[in-house]
């Protein structure tokens, strides 16, 4: 009997450890280069997705919370500094409803900035494709389309610019 187990423990063992070592952690945009696959639900019922995102301008992706003090912070720093973005995209995405996102939009004046697009994403792409632990999260993409540097927690509108504005 105590074989019978040993060798049923061993079998079960082998198995889970070669599950295991398939398995890659790595965040998705570590290992695709490109704006991942937006696609967010917007104010007005319309969809927003990376095809919309205008060509040859670098891309900001904040995945945010509205109810977030961070995220709240950094709305209005960037409303702030929108001069510092000739050539830059930004879209904001969160989780939270439409309507809530909306309102936060035009709290923190994102709304009056036509390069700014905010939605909802209702698959939860976003923040499994980065990995988002904390809220703001930024990406940076160059004009290309590929991927410059990310931001766990945001960071300040000078630093971003100088990542965007650059081109890369």
């Amino acid at each position: 009997m105590k074989k019978i187990f040993l060798s049923f423990f061993l079998i079960c063992s082998i198995g889970i450890a070669s599950f295991a070592q398939g398995y890659d952690s790595t965040a998705a945009y570590k290992k695709d280069p490109n704006i991942p696959n937006i696609k967010i639900l917007q104010g007005d019922s319309t969809w927003f997705t990376n095809r919309d995102i205008p060509k040859n301008k670098s891309v900001v992706i904040i995945y945010f919370s509205p109810e977030c003090g961070h995220c709240q912070l950094t709305a209005q720093r960037f409303a702030d500094s929108m001069d510092l973005f000739k050539h830059t995209f930004f879209v904001w995405v969160s989780y939270h409803p439409p309507a809530k996102i909306a309102a936060f939009a035009k709290q923190y004046k994102l709304d009056q900035f036509s390069n700014i697009k905010l939605g909802r994403d209702t698959s939860y792409y976003i923040p499994s494709f980065y990995q988002v632990r904390f809220t703001p999260f930024m990406a940076i993409y160059n004009k290309k389309g590929k991927f410059v540097q990310a931001f766990e927690g945001g960071e300040e509108p000078s630093v971003i610019a100088k990542y965007s504005e650059a081109g890369f």
